[in-house]
């Protein structure tokens, strides 16, 4: 093929980055606990505000959808700014819209799929939608610990969903006769997706999404003023019940070379969720800092001009359970690279990841990951830039 004729630090890369809303899809077969899980994320959002799409209007905690009145047949509006949709799949685009408007002040919308749901079509769904506030935010599927073995016998397409999902989480572990099998066959089904226990689907929101302090809430009574106590007695027996997290921050000073963050990106490990930040790539392009969204397969770099005055410096954050937070900070040490001059052909491989205006996301056929097509974005310097499949 032959090579384009334009410099990979201009033209391929777009102006700064739209502010766009991760959209979470839940999945699970009916009884696992994904109503508890997004009732326990609405419950505890920490001044989050959160879109939460469900097929079943009466699955939402009737007392918590009475702190306002209803706006509608089917959309609501919540003490703490959430709308709370029930809709078919054919209406998924028109609610994006409606929950990703900025009036709206959505951080983040948490579809809840009905138990008997493709969550890959769903998927699907929200990866084609044009609207340009609208990023993938994972497929987390929930299963029932106490049930898995019989759930896997009646929905065997368990073991797909299984596969397909950025995020597991094993509910009910309090009620599993033994869960450390449970685990270790469902991490033997996620192909590397981070499996997390929990009980009463209480899993940190942190692990989702991003929280807003709590003291950024003015004049609304929220879900966590309305079960602030529950926290505190614990006379259910669950109170503070909360899966953690592992996570990892990390600076540098040092520009990031593009080709080593590529190879520490592909080869990930298991269990490393989500990654978010800003990556300094020095000469390669010095007009613009690449914010950094992955989770699960999915990878999307945004450049965007450095602010005026700011240090130009690496941050980055990584989440997931069961990783090696000492060994992925030595990893990015070694992606740094002081050198002057750029490699010409460097930025290839970052820029496969940067979607371009109406840009569609598409699926590698043989690894699943997530990636944005352009065929132009080829690095005729490396023979096979990515043995192993592209990064995930």
């Amino acid at each position: 093929m032959s090579q384009p004729n334009r410099n990979p630090n201009q033209s391929a890369v777009p102006g700064p980055a739209l502010a766009q809303i991760p959209v979470v899809v839940l999945a699970g077969f009916l009884g696992s606990g994904k109503t508890t899980l997004l009732n326990h994320l609405l419950h505890h959002s920490g001044g989050t505000r959160i879109g939460a799409i469900v097929n079943d209007f009466g699955a939402i905690e009737i007392d918590a959808m009475a702190v306002a009145g209803a706006l509608g047949d089917s959309t609501v509006s919540l003490g703490n700014g959430c709308l709370c949709c029930a809709v078919d799949a054919s209406e998924l685009d028109l609610y994006l819209e409606r929950l990703t408007a900025p009036a709206a002040g959505i951080d983040v919308v948490v579809i809840e799929a009905s138990g008997l749901a493709e969550p890959q079509q769903l998927v699907r769904m929200v990866l084609a939608s044009d609207n340009p506030r609208v990023v993938y935010g994972g497929l987390v599927e929930v299963v029932d610990a106490a049930e898995f073995d019989a759930t896997r016998t009646r929905h065997p397409e368990l073991d797909r969903h299984l596969a397909l999902a950025d995020l597991v989480v094993v509910n009910k572990a309090d009620r599993a006769a033994d869960l450390e099998r449970v685990l270790g066959l469902v991490r033997s089904l996620a192909d590397g997706a981070a499996v997390v226990p929990a009980s009463y689907g209480r899993v940190d929101p942190e692990f989702l999404f991003d929280r807003r302090p709590s003291r950024e809430r003015i004049g609304q009574l929220s879900f966590d003023d309305l079960h602030e106590h529950t926290e505190h007695t614990g006379d259910d027996g669950h109170g503070h019940l909360h899966t953690g997290y592992d996570s990892l921050s990390f600076v540098a000073d040092v520009p990031l070379d593009p080709r080593r963050l590529m190879r520490f990106l592909d080869s990930r490990p298991d269990g490393l969720y989500r990654i978010k930040g800003y990556v300094d790539f020095g000469p390669h392009d010095p007009r613009n800092r690449y914010a950094v969204h992955a989770v699960g397969r999915f990878l999307r770099f945004y450049p965007e001009p450095w602010p005026a005055g700011e240090p130009r410096l690496t941050r980055l954050v990584l989440i997931g359970s069961g990783i090696d937070a000492d060994t992925l900070g030595k990893e990015l040490e070694a992606c740094k690279n002081d050198a002057p001059h750029a490699d010409e052909h460097g930025m290839w491989g970052v820029l496969r990841y940067v979607r371009g205006s109406g840009d569609p996301d598409v699926e590698d056929p043989d690894t699943g990951a997530l990636v944005v097509e352009d065929p132009d974005l080829e690095d005729p310097d490396l023979e096979d830039p990515y043995p192993q499949g592209p990064p995930a």
